[in-house]
């Protein structure tokens, strides 16, 4: 028997699941009921014992220790056999454990011992429930209410059990016995039509709608009810005088326009039903749900007849073409206009429209934003967000966009100014996400600029409120291993990524590029080769090329070291040592390149000869060895077992995809 994983909630678990009616109320807990005082058959010291093992059953039981409460439980019982309480929680155990046939039993035994006991009897009856013996439920809770009067949540249960049975003469009686405990109600009264329309008894149905309109002659709700029942059962001339009636009391009645709007399509009266429509729409007294109600009406009996969007189109703009036009009406239109993929640009006047009339209106804004950028029209975008930053400082997504917008015109001064703005809102609240992604790019921005201190403190705040910002986590290691600093830590940020997503060219290029910094060339090839596997061939691949050809020259293969500089030397990637590594077929850092190239300036500029015989100074070039070179191991760091190689999305050279 395993116990471990009963849930938290065994103190109040019941034996079976019960969907409770919709006439319940909430009921209150009941405490299990202990037996009345009789003679103790028990010797004190058995008493005792007795107490203290159910005690600390219970109390292990509300620790959430189950299996220990059950053993508790189970020596208690056996000590007084005759206490129903340890058979009643014994009981949920075996239930909770799926068996039913101890548990039922358990029960039972609980009743035989405690017959008055009213939690037992009910806990029975949500058994039987449970495992979908209703005509057993219904004995069991029909007992339970002769017991007890006052519980009238037995009589709610039966009513959904009669109901289950289709035993509707039953259920029609147990209302009628909930009316006689707590009073006759409108409640009452239309689930009894309702159960009357379930029995196909219409005239019935109509007797108890009709009962309530009479006792309640000033409650317009009730008699525009009545006559949605009569245009449902064809009465439509009395449906339409229950309607007309009720509007000459409340003209603005909302209800009952609706009501005569159906009537009127249901007769196939469109005319009038197009000028109920419109003066439902057009009355300033209607309020947003009723309209959203009937636009959502009238779009879908639109779609049922073909979808002819201009109908639908026409319908928003005349309750937009008034003095004060509503905001969420706009609002519904453009959202209209967007689900039917309608040309970009009208879309966006339909999003403009909204924030004329309210500029504040954060979500038509982002909605807006959000087209404008896959629309490339980053000038549109600046000028939103600017807008947003007025009337929603806040809104730390406004300055993102904007941000980013600047970033791809390169106007990166304009960009940060943005992100650091963005930033003057961060606060606990924030959402980490986007705080993250504002120090992320703002590092990327000042790192280009050459302010890498600046930078490397942005990653590290980007980092400490999302330490797995992959994006970062690989621009920050990358960056790192240009300077040769900090390897050990940028190795560790670079694993995060290729674990996060293994089949990224661009994270297993960083990743192999740090450990060829390590002196690890070995390793560095095999994720080099995944890398170049995983790369994206619409991207421009020069540097991972180059990176390839650096790796596998360490590696003792110069031939194809070489072919990968070769195809690295395009474009931008043309480079003065990139040339000096395919003309010298040989390895040479940037640094030591420019240290060759001052002193030979310096010996030209000198004109000093070199004497016979004097001693060569030892090249800074890396030459290599038949076997390859291999880094000492005491220079290697320690680190995970190196992960199965992978991919990644970095900010690439437009940052599309940071957005």
């Amino acid at each position: 028997m395993n116990l471990r994983n009963i849930s938290w909630a065994m103190g109040l678990v019941l034996l079976g699941s019960v969907a409770m009616p919709s006439l319940a109320r909430k009921k209150k807990v009941q405490p299990v009921q202990k037996p009345a005082v009789q003679e103790d058959h028990l010797s004190p010291n058995d008493r005792q014992r007795y107490n203290y093992f159910f005690l600390e059953g219970a109390r292990q039981q509300a620790a959430g220790n189950y299996s220990a409460a059950f053993d508790l439980f189970e020596h208690a019982r056996k000590i007084d056999p005759k206490a129903a309480e340890t058979y009643f929680y014994e009981s949920l155990f075996y239930s909770q454990l799926k068996q039913d046939s101890l548990a039922l039993a358990y029960m039972q035994k609980a009743i035989e011992l405690d017959p008055e006991n009213q939690t037992y009897a009910e806990q029975l009856g949500r058994y039987y429930i449970g495992s979908q013996k209703y005509d057993l439920a219904i004995d069991a809770y029909e007992d339970l209410y002769a017991k007890n009067h006052d519980n009238t949540d037995a009589l709610r249960i039966l009513v959904q059990l009669y109901s289950q049975n289709k035993d509707y003469k039953s259920v029609l009686k147990t209302i009628s016995r909930l009316e006689v405990e707590e009073g006759e109600s409108e409640q009452f009264t239309l689930s009894k039509m309702r159960v009357y329309e379930l029995m196909n008894d219409k005239k019935a149905a109509y007797q108890e709608l009709k009962s309530l309109v009479d006792q309640h002659p000033l409650d317009m709700q009730y008699k525009t009810m009545l006559g949605n029942w009569l245009v449902q059962h064809d009465r439509q001339k009395e449906a339409y005088k229950c309607f007309t009636d009720v509007l000459k009391e409340e003209p603005d009645n909302s209800y009952a326009q609706m009501s005569l709007y159906d009537y009127y399509n249901a007769t196939h009266q469109e005319q009038l039903a197009g000028q109920m429509l419109d003066k439902i729409l057009m009355s300033p007294k209607s309020d947003l749900e009723t309209k959203v109600m009937m636009y959502r009406s009238f779009i879908q009996k639109n779609e049922s007849e073909g979808g002819d969007s201009t109908k639908v189109i026409a319908l928003f703009d005349k309750a937009l073409n008034v003095a004060h036009p509503s905001a969420d009406v706009a609002e519904m239109k453009a959202a209209y206009m967007s689900l039917k993929k309608m040309p970009a640009d009208s879309v966006c006047r339909a999003f403009e429209k909204v924030l004329t009339i309210a500029p504040d209106n954060v979500n038509a804004r982002m909605q807006l934003v959000q087209m404008l950028w896959n629309e490339k029209k980053y000038d549109l975008v600046s000028q939103q967000c600017k807008a947003a930053q007025e009337y929603n400082p806040e809104e730390m997504v406004f300055y993102y966009f904007g941000g980013m917008a600047y970033y791809q015109k390169d106007k990166e001064d304009e960009a940060l100014r943005e992100f650091r703005l963005g930033l003057a809102q961060v606060n606990a609240q924030s959402p980490a996400d986007l705080v993250s992604d504002l120090y992320a790019v703002t590092g990327d921005i000042l790192h280009k600029k050459g302010e890498e201190q600046e930078a490397f403190a942005a990653y590290d705040s980007c980092l400490q409120w999302k330490d797995d910002n992959v994006m970062a986590l690989n621009n920050y290691a990358y960056y790192l291993s240009e300077k040769g600093v900090d390897l050990h830590k940028a190795e560790s940020m670079s694993y995060k990524t290729i674990k996060a997503e293994p089949n990224n060219g661009t994270y297993l290029d960083t990743y192999a590029w740090i450990l060829f910094m390590e002196e690890r060339y070995a390793d560095a090839k095999t994720y080099i080769d995944q890398a170049l596997k995983n790369r994206d061939s619409t991207a421009d691949n020069s540097t991972v090329l180059e990176h390839a050809g650096d790796i596998y020259y360490m590696n003792g293969m110069a031939d194809e070291s070489v072919d990968f500089w070769k195809k690295a030397y395009t474009g931008e990637n043309q480079t003065e040592v990139l040339a000096w590594k395919i003309k010298n077929r040989q390895y040479i850092t940037e640094e030591e390149l420019k240290k060759r190239n001052a002193s030979k300036q310096k010996s030209a500029a000198t004109k000093k000869s070199v004497r016979k015989g004097k001693k060569t100074e030892v090249s800074h070039v890396v030459q290599v060895r038949a076997e390859g070179p291999k880094a000492p191991e005491a220079a290697r760091p320690e680190r995970a077992e190196a992960p199965s190689p992978g991919h990644r999305p970095g900010y690439n050279s437009n940052q599309q995809g940071a957005l």
